[in-house]
């Protein structure tokens, strides 16, 4: 059986570069302090999984300094950086690298907390039954996308940030006739009106700021 490397796609969680969306609620100082908590919740549900190695994909290049001051378990990561392009581009790149290496993929992002270490191991014994499988989000998008096989089609021509993004995806697998195991829809955390979704334990860990402070930031 092929080993199964899962890429974390993630952007430094600095004010103004992460989960901007969410501005309007928590400003751009709690944004990216929530971006960083669901990033180190992320990365310790992945390790915890056990699935396989874990190469974490990032915007900036790791050796920019907006990573400096963030705390990563450095030692039991790959990094590799996102590049140019749109999301699918960047995806399909990703991919193509990963499943030309021998390995099957399993691609993740950081914003939906759900998706923890027992969805993961789910996630992977699914793949290794079937050429894809996919986690729905109720937003119409997906927050994990697993891969046997590379195919460009996958990531080409999807309105991303859409309420369209996994069907479309789901149909061009019905068109490649791959068989693709489908896992129970999560919650994304992406707009405001989704912070209700979070665990308590990470709404204890959110330092909230108001619209106003931001304007004065």
């Amino acid at each position: 059986m092929k080993p199964t490397l899962i890429v974390i796609f993630a952007k430094a969680p600095l004010p103004g570069l992460a989960k901007t969306r969410l501005s309007p609620a928590l400003g751009h100082e709690g944004s990216a302090n929530l971006a960083g908590i669901l990033l180190r919740h992320t990365l310790q549900e992945t390790l915890a999984s056990s699935v396989g190695d874990v190469e974490l994909c990032v915007s900036p290049p790791i050796s920019n300094k907006a990573w400096q001051h963030i705390n990563l378990p450095c030692d039991t990561l790959t990094f590799s950086q996102q590049g140019e392009g749109d999301l699918g581009t960047r995806m399909a790149r990703t991919t193509a690298r990963v499943i030309k290496g021998g390995s099957s993929v399993i691609l993740i992002g950081t914003d939906c907390p759900a998706l923890d270490s027992d969805t993961l191991t789910q996630a992977a014994k699914a793949l290794s039954k079937n050429d894809a499988v996919i986690l729905p989000t109720f937003d119409g998008g997906y927050a994990l996308l697993g891969l046997n096989a590379y195919h460009p089609s996958l990531f080409e021509g999807i309105a991303w940030s859409t309420d369209t993004v996994c069907t479309s995806t789901l149909a061009r697998m019905e068109t490649l006739k791959w068989n693709v195991a489908t896992l129970p829809t999560l919650y994304d955390i992406d707009e405001p009106n989704d912070l209700q979704h979070l665990p308590r334990s990470i709404k204890n860990k959110i330092s909230q700021f108001s619209t106003q402070d931001n304007a004065h930031a």
